[in-house]
């Protein structure tokens, strides 16, 4: 019953209300209007995995879950168990359930990371062939459909037959007798076809009247020309509905025969339902997912910026003042919490927000204060807050109070377990099993023997393990049947307290203030030894003491602006609130003598506390002060740093821009090139072939080169060569390249060059590579002139200059051909060499040739389409 109050209390009921509107289905909705906080710690971890889950598919998709189609058929799937027959409507209900059902089942399969949510749906059994064979012979506005049986087909047909018929036979009658008729129209009266007959002229229509109209005026009636047909077609509407009904008797069967399954289905689209009806809850309370803690882990409990969810959904739906969040932070060892403060300072709304807050948590409801969210979970919440007064009761506001508080310690101490005593034999000595305590006795049996505790349960204190405990000095909650007497096997009693939160407003009011505080003190040191939290609040002075004699004992207060005369609404921890009634009558202009005298009858040492308390209050708000100073400088540090980082970001976009747009220009200025080479390329193609067009597209290209090519820095000098016997020489004015048969020492050189050999200066030769020979570097007077900056290489075009034809030749013969037309193509850069392809024996030649030349930079075979095989490109230096 306190449960059932402290529900009511805290106004779980409208939050349910607020939870309700967030569903999707009728079944969810009510769920969620009669949400229950489950009883177990472990009900409570899935109900809050099932939210986490919900919440993930929430924010992370775009659609979430849906719940089209599903609808509540609870009623109908009993209906059919008792052998009714259901409706069309309610056949397509379950019809529509059941692909709703399966579409989420599907959805849910496909997603990753929501095992809870895999496994509530992975059983469930959707009935695909049930809710096609449904679809088949139900059509979509709920009536049996043709398709259903052939004769139901057939019987449809008759019946739209004779309806013609009739319609033709009364058109007739109407053609021919229309002043008879009040109105020229056919209607129906009690499932037959009848005319409007004016009443004076009922006699030239022959027939059965079968309704009146209310001034007399007009009789309806059925001419005898259709009364057999109305007889057949009434018939067959019979045979219709019996037909109809036997096809909705037999789906309904089929709905009997799954029902258990369909119950499940059920039960699993309405916790689906009621989980995303949270996780959308909690989203739009910006809420956050509670962790539960073990206080006896010297856990503590921290709610930051804790709202009351009631005031949100006020201050967003109802346009409510807004809500000022709370900082709760309790220590592991407090056990009782007494808030003081005025009249309307928001005590009362602290203490509803901390109970909504662990019944949200263990309801599986995400909690609305920032993360993390860390408190107990509470097997009971139990709360007096308000007045019970009741006249009709002759109940005072103080006994009121007191009737509740009596069922809150009761609820505390209850239920009594009955626990099974067993008597194990070891050795000498007897082991009894006492729910979760084990006890070893040693003989004789005597309860005033020590006895070792081999396991501690959480309920008994304060004996540890391994000590020795006497029996019958144990607390009171482990009561033998008999202390006087060895304890048989059979029954045993223990008192177990439970993890409870106890929530008081006003304790001890409404009585005399001396034995209402000393009441008071009495009940909270009670609490502390039995609730694992009790929070209270209260006017009494006395009670701010507490803290200072017991360590389970916490102030707190809620805040009071002097200047304003109002509270601020904000919680203080550590610090008891003030006495405020004197210095707010003061400030409210009652005669000053008369505050005086107040103070001079309170004493000077509540002055002297108010003022301890009041520089305690001065020195937190400096801290406070100082707190939001610090946190704007990291504020304004971190913007800072975003600053910069973003500056960065856009540096670097900049410079990827920049070489974006180099390498166009680059791609451009190539395109380009492209273009100018294709068109010197066509025009030598389209002219005559001819060493002067050659050398015209050469220079054309090699100025297309220069321009769009960045020319190259100068080349360093070249140093000078030794010449030696054997080494291949150029002579610049013969343009010929020769071999170095001997040297002399006055400085000239015997060469060969094909047949011939002549004797050459030295200063007449070079090496292949345009060095000039040592000595002759180092006699000239006057410095060797820079070498003209090489050009980049250009397109090779093929002409007479730069193209040889050996075919049929020797290989050493060709040697001295193709060394000749080498000196003269060196000027295009590359030669055109025809071998032919023959048995390759004059191709091989020609290659070790080309690969042992100094003028040759490379050499492959030309393309197919000039020669392939039969032709050698050989690039030259």
């Amino acid at each position: 019953m306190i449960q059932s109050e402290t529900l009511e209390l805290l106004e779980w009921s409208r939050l349910c209300q607020h939870l309700a509107t967030f569903a999707a289905t009728k079944l969810g909705a009510f769920a969620a209007r009669y949400l229950h906080p489950p009883a177990t710690q472990r009900e409570s971890l899935d109900l809050l995995a099932q939210t986490k889950e919900a919440y993930q598919l929430e924010t992370s998709l775009d659609t979430g879950l849906t719940f089209d189609g599903i609808q509540d058929i609870g009623e109908s799937l009993d209906r059919a168990e008792l052998q009714g027959i259901l409706s069309g409507e309610e056949l397509l209900a379950i019809a529509t359930t059941l692909a709703g059902v399966r579409r989420l089942r599907r959805f849910i399969e496909d997603q990753e990371d929501v095992p809870i949510l895999k496994e509530l749906v992975a059983d469930s059994r959707t009935y695909p062939e049930l809710e096609q064979e449904i679809h088949r012979c139900i059509d979509d506005r709920g009536d049996v459909a043709d398709r259903a049986t052939p004769k139901l087909a057939g019987i449809r047909t008759q019946i739209k037959s004779l309806r013609d018929r009739i319609y033709e036979i009364l058109q007739g009658i109407v053609q021919r007798k229309g002043g008879a008729l009040q109105q020229q129209l056919i209607t129906q009266r009690a499932d037959r076809f009848v005319l409007p007959v004016k009443a004076p002229q009922k006699d030239s229509i022959p027939g059965i009247v079968h309704d009146t109209s209310s001034t007399g005026a007009t009789l309806y009636v059925e001419p005898k020309a259709i009364v057999s047909l109305g007889n057949q077609l009434r018939t067959r509407r019979r045979q219709e509905q019996v037909e109809a009904e036997a096809v909705r008797r037999a789906l309904s069967q089929q709905v009997a025969a799954v029902k258990p399954d369909l119950e499940r289905l059920l039960v699993v689209a309405t916790t689906l339902d009621l989980a995303t009806a949270k996780a959308r809850y909690s989203l739009w309370l910006e809420a956050n997912p509670p962790r539960f803690i073990d206080r006896n882990q010297n856990e503590s409990i921290t709610l930051r910026q804790l709202r009351h969810p009631l005031l949100v959904w006020q201050q967003k739906h109802e346009q409510g003042t807004s809500v000022v969040p709370i900082d709760v932070q309790i220590q592991s060892y407090i056990r009782v919490v007494a808030i003081t403060g005025p009249n309307t300072g928001g005590k009362t709304v602290t203490l509803k927000t901390f109970g909504l807050a662990a019944l949200m948590a263990k309801a599986g409801l995400f909690v609305p204060a920032r993360e993390p969210v860390e408190l107990p979970w509470f097997e009971q919440i139990l709360a007096d807050i308000g007045d019970e007064q009741s006249i009709e009761q002759s109940l005072s506001t103080f006994s009121g109070h007191i009737r509740r508080i009596s069922r809150i310690i009761e609820a505390i101490t209850t239920p009594k377990e009955e626990l099974q005593v067993d008597r194990l034999k070891v050795g000498g000595s007897q082991e009894f099993q006492v729910g979760r305590l084990k006890v070893l006795r040693e003989q004789p049996d005597n309860l005033g023997q020590k006895a070792t505790l081999r396991e501690q349960p959480d309920n008994i204190q304060p004996a540890n393990l391994g000590q020795k405990a006497t029996l019958r000095e144990q607390p009171d909650n482990i009561q033998p049947a008999n202390l006087e007497e060895p304890w048989p096997k059979g029954h045993a009693t223990r008192t177990t307290p439970r993890a409870s939160l106890v929530l008081l407003d006003e304790v001890g009011a409404g009585t005399d203030p001396a034995e209402g505080s000393a009441l008071a003190i009495a009940l909270l040191k009670y609490l502390a030894n039995t609730t694992q939290l009790t929070i209270a609040t209260t006017h009494y002075g006395e009670l701010k003491a507490l803290k200072y004699q017991d360590e389970r004992f916490e102030n707190a207060s809620v805040e009071f602006d002097d200047q304003t005369l109002s509270p601020t609404y904000r919680l203080l921890w550590g610090i008891p609130g003030r006495s405020n009634a004197l210095s707010i009558a003061r400030r409210l202009g009652l005669n000053p003598s008369v505050v005086d005298q107040a103070q001079t009858l309170l004493g000077g040492a509540s002055e002297d506390v108010n003022e301890v308390i009041a520089g305690l209050e001065a020195q937190r708000r400096t801290q406070e002060t100082k707190a939001q100073e610090a946190n704007q400088l990291l504020q304004q540090a971190e913007s800072l740093h975003q600053e910069l980082s973003e500056r960065a970001k856009l540096l670097q976009e900049r410079e990827r821009e920049l070489k974006l747009s180099q390498e166009r220009s680059v791609q451009d200025a190539i395109a380009q090139a492209k273009k100018e080479i294709a068109q010197v390329i066509r025009q030598l193609q389209q002219g005559s072939q001819t060493a002067q067009n050659a050398q015209k597209a050469t220079n054309a290209l090699k100025e297309i080169a220069q321009r769009q090519i960045p020319a190259a820095p100068p080349p360093k000098p070249k140093p000078g060569f030794r010449p030696k016997v054997g080494d291949r020489i150029r002579i610049p004015r013969l343009n010929q390249t020769a071999e170095i048969i001997s040297a002399a020492d006055n400085g000239e050189l015997t060469v060969r060059f094909g047949l011939m050999k002549m004797t050459v200066a030295l200063a007449d030769v070079e090496s292949l590579d345009g060095q000039k020979p040592e000595n002759v570097v180092k006699t000239t007077s006057k410095p060797a002139p820079a070498p003209t900056p090489v050009s980049p290489p250009a397109t090779a075009v093929r002409t007479s200059k730069n193209t040889i034809d050996i075919r049929g030749s020797r290989v050493a013969n060709a040697e001295i051909d193709i060394d000749q037309a080498i000196s003269k193509a060196i000027e295009f850069g590359v030669l055109w060499i025809i071998h032919g392809k023959g048995t390759g024996r004059l191709r091989q030649g020609v290659h070790a040739f080309l690969e042992q030349h100094p003028l040759v930079e490379r050499f492959k075979l030309a393309e197919q389409s000039e020669g392939g095989t039969g032709v050698t490109v050989a690039y030259l230096k």
